[in-house]
């Protein structure tokens, strides 16, 4: 199976540099724009269409990087990764949320036994990865800011995670989740992976993807309920459920596969699935009926998460890792716009671009 197009994201010199481009983690469709993040920086992307003289889309470019350090207070210094894994665009919000995953370091090829099994021993934590952010879009510029005026309100950039409020710490006590806290990301840990967010009369709800862990082939996906702190507005915090905890636990049997990434569509949601360790494929869409409505179940069987698309995959190279959804033109239906992790020499372009998959998208039924 074939992508309908590839279209090509083209980036700054600066972001090249810092291997963004290849690095590709996140990506969330906006109108004309396209907010992308790379796992190895602490910022996010602005990427804006780009069309030909009949109006069909042929790429986006005119980067604008915008650097959270700037707008939120961040646990850890500004240079340190974020490792954003996750944006979601609503309202007057953009919001970006790292991975909450420790890290195992990696064995070189040039490593002598005694080095790589010391290497292997080594696992690290990363305060900035273990961060909720929400930013207000300025209607003015499109970009977002740490302040913004809009009908009378006043809205504030704002973070969950710099004050020793992190989402793992919250799942501390989970009879699920607890034991994987401490292990590393590749090894089945904690690992997050997509966000999406819903506005309703009860406020705000994202529901944030976890690749792992996977639990017996039952993937995991976290509801929060954030707020801006009453006496911080540069903070959010997490408010409860029925129940007294601060987070909702919703369980899907994607067949032994973990959650890549998250995409809202009407009151659905879009599922990318892939393996939770570091391995190569199988790659799938899921789509998940009504997920973004207030009572989502708890429980989500196999036969409710119908498969959408099955995407190739390189090995150890064009990982999926990010899906939004691409507005229809005249005379068209929505697409699904993947961005790829590790890309394959043959994505990038002569000018300097990076080859996104366009692909059909089924309707709902």
């Amino acid at each position: 199976m074939h992508p309908l197009r590839q279209v090509p994201l083209h980036f700054a010199e600066e972001s090249k540099a810092g291997l963004t481009h290849v690095n590709l983690s996140a990506v969330r469709t906006d109108g004309p724009h396209l907010w992308v993040a790379g796992d190895e920086t602490a910022t996010v992307e602005r990427l804006t269409e780009q069309r030909d003289a009949t109006g069909r889309l042929t790429g986006y470019g005119d980067q604008v990087s915008v650097a959270l350090a700037d707008l939120v207070e961040l646990p850890a210094a500004a240079s340190e990764e974020a490792d954003v894994e996750g944006l979601a665009r609503t309202g007057p919000w953009l919001w970006a949320i790292g991975s909450h995953s420790l890290k195992r370091k990696k064995v070189r090829d040039s490593d002598p036994d005694d080095k790589a099994r010391k290497r292997l021993g080594k696992v690290v934590r990363e305060a900035n990865r273990f961060v909720l952010v929400r930013l207000p879009v300025d209607p003015a510029t499109g970009l977002p800011a740490r302040e913004v005026r809009l009908d009378g309100q006043r809205l504030t950039a704002a973070v969950l995670g710099a004050h020793d409020d992190d989402l793992a710490t919250e799942l501390a006590d989970d009879e699920l989740l607890a034991p994987f806290l401490a292990i590393p990301s590749k090894d089945n840990g904690l690992d997050v992976e997509g966000v999406a967010v819903r506005e309703d009369a009860g406020g705000t709800r994202v529901l944030v993807g976890l690749r792992g862990p996977v639990l017996r082939g039952w993937a995991v996906l976290l509801e929060l309920r954030p707020a801006t702190h009453r006496k911080d507005d540069g903070r959010l915090v997490l408010r409860e459920f029925e129940d007294g905890r601060r987070y909702r636990v919703h369980l899907l049997d994607l067949r032994g596969l973990g959650v890549r990434d998250l995409a809202p569509h009407g009151d659905d949601l879009l599922v990318l699935t892939g393996p939770s360790m570091g391995l190569s494929g199988p790659v799938r869409v899921h789509r998940w009926a009504g997920a973004l409505r207030a009572e989502a179940p708890a429980v989500v069987r196999a036969r409710e998460l119908p498969v959408l698309l099955e995407l190739p995959h390189g090995q150890g190279e064009d990982h999926p890792e990010g899906i939004g959804v691409v507005p229809a033109e005249p005379g068209g239906a929505e697409e699904l716009l993947v961005v790829l992790d590790s890309p394959a020499a043959a994505r990038h372009t002569a000018g300097g671009g990076m080859l996104a998959d366009v692909w059909p998208l089924p309707p709902a039924p």
